[in-house]
Formats: C-alpha cells, structure tokens, sequence
C-alpha cells in the first residue's frame, strides 16, 4: 500500500449560502471539481470524489463514493472517504477550494513519507495559519475512517475539530512561520461559500489576466 498516493475531494454539503449546488460551480468555462481532480491527478494515483450525486461522476476514471451516514457533514463524508482509499493516507480537500500549491502538496507528501520511515508518523497533517486550524488541504490517516463513522454514531459532536479532541489524536501542524517561510500560497485554503465570494474572486482571477 502507497504511503500518500490518493487525493479526496468532498462534494457534499447543502451548498445553501450558495443557491445552488457547488459541485456545479464553473471557472473559467471549467466545472471546478473536474479541474480540481485533474490538477490533484499530477500528484496523485487514486482521485476520490464524495458526492451524494454518484451519477455526475460516471465514465470520468476517478473513484466516487457516497456517505454511509447522510446529513452529517464533512466528518462522514471523510469518513467514508479514507475508507475507501488505497493509501495509507488521503490528502483532503473540498470542491469549492479553487487554489493549490504544488509544493505544499509535495511538501506535506515528503513529510508524510519522511515519518512514516522514522517511524514517527501522525495521524493527521494540517495547517495553522491567522491563528486559525486549517482542515482542508491536508493528509488524513486510513484507518480514522472507521474510528470517525464510531465516533459519529456515538456522539453527540460532529466536527472535525471535536473529534480531534475527544479521541486525542497525534496532529502535525504546519504552523505560521514554517507555512510563509516556505512561501506557500495563502489563498488555497479560500473557500467559495456565497455568489457574492464566487463573483469576487472570479474579478479577482480576470483582473489578473488568468479569465
């Protein structure tokens, strides 16, 4: 089994600030899942989708799966996600994030890779960046899979964060200083959650000369 060879992409989610479904959402005349799946494909061996909609994704080559336990946000959906990888560990992300960095995404590969051969892994990779956890674009240990469907079924607490805490895992953090030190780009944890974000950073990429 590869150490970090599979990249997911959450595709749930009622998408109700939006108005529509974000799994729809179209940049630059590209649907932005598809494009976030093919640039993650440069990194990656194994590109899951999580979608409540598995008939969107037929015929496309990528292995799309849905959530065991419904409505119960992003937490059963990485759930069911790690399940069905094929790594030791999935890097996240979720299809309304329309930046990435390659080399973070090589930066956290090697990281991954580097413990795993010491011996001194842990079971999640994050970012801390503006004083905030960052839970997306990230490395996520196989076998929480299981341990969060237990925890969702068993708890009262559905967020990520709470599962962290509860279950007291071994979490790395790029924190800060490391994250500017190696000039990773700030705005792939920017998330499109309302028109009004989708229109301002669509302005943001044209002016650019990137439309």
């Amino acid at each position: 089994m590869d150490n970090l060879n599979t990249a997911m992409i959450l595709a749930g989610g009622k998408s109700s600030r939006m108005g529509f479904d974000k799994q729809f959402l179209v940049i630059n005349e590209k649907r932005l899942i598809l494009d976030i799946a093919k640039k993650l494909k440069k990194h990656f061996k194994e590109i899951i989708i999580v979608t409540n909609k598995k008939e969107y994704y037929k015929d496309l080559g990528y292995k799309v799966v849905e959530d065991e336990i419904k409505g119960m946000g992003p937490l059963a959906g990485i759930s069911v996600g790690l399940k069905n990888s094929s790594s030791l560990y999935a890097y996240i992300i979720a299809c309304d994030m329309p930046v990435l960095d390659d080399n973070y995404i090589k930066y956290i590969k090697a990281m991954v890779n580097k413990d795993i051969k010491d011996k001194k892994e842990s079971h999640i990779y994050i970012s801390i960046l503006n004083d905030k956890i960052q839970l997306f674009h990230g490395a996520y240990k196989k076998k929480l899979g299981y341990e969060m469907k237990d925890y969702i079924l068993n708890s009262n607490r559905k967020s990520i964060i709470s599962f962290f805490e509860r279950n007291n895992k071994n979490v790395y953090y790029v924190k800060e200083d490391e994250f500017k030190n190696n000039k990773f780009n700030e705005n792939m944890f920017t998330n499109l959650n309302t028109r009004e974000e989708l229109d301002s950073y669509k302005k943001e990429i044209y002016s650019y000369g990137c439309g």
